[in-house]
Parts: structure tokens; C-alpha cells; sequence
């Protein structure tokens, strides 16, 4: 079966191994009795061990990568929006950075235009890594990676302009917060992308409130994929 994404075999083979990874290491966070999908919330059903660990501290070497299927929708996503300016909240291991990068630089190669995948990580070591991985990867996808270290509230402030899409992958109080500080910046037809909305909509319970608001400029559909994945498309009138 050809591949869902245009990537070379050296990159699919490295998107192979790392979501591998991240699934092991989900399966290793949840106590025997529960399903392999872990996010925040899930802190109360952790194993008595782990439960102990501080969340940073246990987190800080976990991908708990955005799946695969979500991938590869979101890449597909992007070629078909032309997207070329992309904000993801919440890098970490730069897993799903890669395809955001892939679909960006195919864009920006086709329309003539600079491309631009903005991330953000609050960790070194991760961003480290990421790095890492991005390079393994070429330049065709690190040449458009604009990684940024800090809190994402102040490091989003400024330095872009007409997102084209919006990817949430964060601890959920930090979403809405994000999503305002990124909105005045977003086309007309910009997409936001939220993962785990169904797993952890309590979490995101302020999130989705606002999108789902009337005359929040918002059209909403929860996607279908494992644990929720939420795609609002910016349309204000």
C-alpha cells in the first residue's frame, strides 16, 4: 500500500518508529487493566508507582505522540487548504511537527511562498531531541520548523501573521488561552485542530464552549478519531 503521506522512505520509516515508541510508552503509563490511550486526565488511573512521580517529571521523557490516523488526516488536511503558516501548540518530541513541516514545504514549494511550521516546547531536553529527529529527517522538513522555547503565552506573541492553522496538543487549561492569543492572527478559512476532546472534554470543556459559541466565527465537527479529534474552521462574518 502506497504511502497516505508524500515523504521519502527514510522519514516514513523514522514516523514508523517513533509512533511506535510513543504507543509502548503509553501502554507502559496505564495500570494492566486499562486501555493503551493515555492523556492528562488519566493521572488518577495511573500505576501506585508512577502516580507517585510528579506529572513533569514523569512526563518529561514521554512522546504521547498525536496518533497516527490524526497525522496523517491533519498532513492531508494541509495540502488541501494550501496551508503554508502553521502554529503547533505543544511540540515535545516534534513527532507530529514532521508531517506539519512535510505538508507545508510541499505548499509553499507549489505556490512560490515561504513556509513555516511555528513550535512551541517548554522543555530543552525534548526540544533537544526534536531537533534531532528533524534533522534525520533533512532540510526539507528542518528548513521550515520555526521552534520556540519558553511558555507558549509569551512565545506566540508575535513573529507571524495569517495562520492557516491552529494544532492544540497541550495540557488543556492552556488551550483557550492559546487559541485567543493566536485568533487575531488567523485567515478567514484558518483551521483549529484539538486532540483528545472526547478523552478529556472536561478539560477542554472552556475550549469547546467558546468555539461552539454563537457568533464565536467557529464551524465545529468532532472527528471520529480515537478519543476525539476537534476541527473548528475559522469563518467570522
Amino acid at each position: 500500500m502506497p504511502s497516505p503521506i508524500d515523504a521519502p522512505p527514510h522519514i516514513d520509516a523514522l514516523l514508523s518508529r517513533l509512533h511506535q515508541q510513543s504507543l509502548d510508552q503509553e501502554a507502559a503509563l496505564k495500570a494492566p487493566s486499562a486501555a493503551a490511550r493515555f492523556v492528562s486526565s488519566d493521572l488518577t488511573d495511573l500505576t501506585p508507582t508512577a502516580a507517585e512521580v510528579p506529572f513533569d517529571a514523569l512526563m518529561r521523557d514521554k512522546f504521547i505522540a498525536l496518533d497516527a490516523a490524526k497525522c496523517v488526516f491533519t498532513y492531508n488536511l494541509l495540502r488541501a487548504t494550501g496551508a503554508t503558516t502553521v502554529v503547533e501548540a505543544g511540540t515535545s518530541f516534534g513527532v507530529s511537527t514532521i508531517y506539519l513541516a512535510l505538508a507545508v514545504a510541499r505548499n509553499a514549494a507549489a505556490m512560490g511562498k515561504e513556509g513555516r511550521v511555528i513550535g512551541t516546547e517548554k522543555e530543552e531536553g525534548k526540544a533537544a531531541e526534536a531537533r534531532r529527529y528533524w534533522r534525520e529527517c533533512g532540510s526539507e522538513v528542518e528548513g521550515v520548523i520555526d521552534l520556540r522555547l519558553g511558555d507558549l503565552l509569551d512565545t506566540l506573541k508575535d513573529g507571524f501573521a495569517e495562520v492557516d492553522c491552529l494544532l492544540l496538543d497541550i495540557w488543556t487549561p492552556l488551550a483557550l488561552p492559546t487559541l485567543k492569543l493566536v485568533q487575531p492572527k488567523m485567515r478567514k478559512g484558518a483551521v483549529v485542530l484539538a486532540d483528545n476532546t472526547l478523552t478529556a472534554a472536561e478539560g477542554y470543556k472552556e475550549l469547546l464552549e467558546y468555539l461552539r459559541a454563537p457568533n464565536s466565527g467557529f464551524t465545529n465537527l468532532t472527528l471520529p478519531y480515537d478519543g476525539g479529534f476537534e476541527m473548528s474552521v475559522y469563518s467570522p462574518r
